[in-house]
């Protein structure tokens, strides 16, 4: 379980990674099999991507054959503002 919320990540400069994860079948090293992945992460460094590779490699059967991934920032701080106010409608 998280310790912040999403909104505290994005506005700690967190951004969306999806990963596109391809690994070779255990008993069948010929096929692959792809698996996405999606997470908050700090870019450029990624330590949130790279300690579940980490824990792929070290825990699951199925060889990593590549990874591709994206990432976006949702929320730059001068898309943030705060509000003082509030219009109620009807």
């Amino acid at each position: 379980m998280r310790d912040h919320s999403e909104m505290d990540l994005m506005l700690k400069g967190y951004g969306l990674t999806t990963a596109k994860i391809l690994y070779h079948f255990p008993d069948h090293p010929h096929l692959l099999q792809s698996f996405i992945w999606q997470d908050y992460d700090l870019a450029p460094q990624f330590p949130v991507l790279i300690r579940f590779i980490e824990f792929w490699r070290a825990k699951l059967d199925g060889p990593l054959h590549s990874v591709v991934y994206t990432h976006q920032k949702l929320v730059a701080p001068n898309e943030w503002r705060k509000v003082d106010g509030e219009f109620v409608l009807h």
